[in-house]
């Protein structure tokens, strides 16, 4: 009787990780191999000036530097277009001097350099004249949002519609720096590579740097 005897066959196979140099670390390699290179057929008698060696250290440094801010700089515009994204349908307080008044009232703001002890907002119409002055009293130094009911100085109701307004703040009776805030819902996000621009109702483009607030 004869014994069949199979056998199997394993096949093996491996697997190669290449990684990917960025240009600078490629450049760092070279010049220390070349650098290398040098040290061991320099001549004894007339061996590397140590200060030449020194530059060309800082200067490779500053290269690996320059690249590694590169890439921190991408990172962070990557992060702030997500972060812009994120804000479309939600409501800003940006730079602007306007309020637009609806029958819930109307809501602006003011961004103070220092703190105030005495705030005051005047309302004005489209013929500028002032509907209402509001005292707001003490306020700290930053950002904060105020709201107007609609009614004028006379008690009466004041039309729906777009108003403008400036703010006046004072400290022991010397003015303080203010900025008028306006209200407005993002609608979209224009993404380029200078940064990113929110689309602002009322504002229309704000660049995400001057947004004072999320409400």
């Amino acid at each position: 009787m004869t014994a069949a005897v199979t056998g199997t066959t394993g096949t093996s196979s491996s697997a190669t990780t290449s990684t990917t140099k960025s240009a600078a670390q490629e450049q760092e390699d070279r010049f220390l191999k070349l650098l290398v290179t040098q040290m061991k057929n320099q001549d004894p008698l007339n061996p590397l000036d140590n200060a030449q060696v020194t530059s060309q250290m800082a200067q490779l440094s500053t290269v690996t530097g320059i690249e590694k801010l590169n890439a921190t700089l991408s990172a962070y515009s990557e992060a702030q277009s997500f972060q812009s994204a994120s804000l479309i349908g939600h409501t800003v307080l940006a730079p602007g001097s306007f309020l637009t008044l609806t029958t819930a009232g109307a809501v602006a703001g003011a961004d103070l350099d220092t703190a105030a002890d005495k705030v005051t907002v005047s309302i004005m119409d489209d013929k500028n004249n002032v509907v209402r002055t509001m005292e707001l009293g003490k306020k700290d130094s930053g950002t904060f949002a105020f709201t107007w009911d609609g009614k004028k100085t006379d008690g009466a109701q004041a039309a729906t519609g777009n108003y403008s307004f400036k703010v006046k703040a004072t400290l022991d009776g010397q003015a303080v720096s203010s900025t008028a805030l306006a209200v407005g819902p993002v609608n979209s996000v224009l993404m380029s590579s200078t940064g990113s621009t929110l689309n602002v109702t009322g504002l229309g483009e704000v660049n995400l740097s001057d947004v004072r607030q999320v409400m």
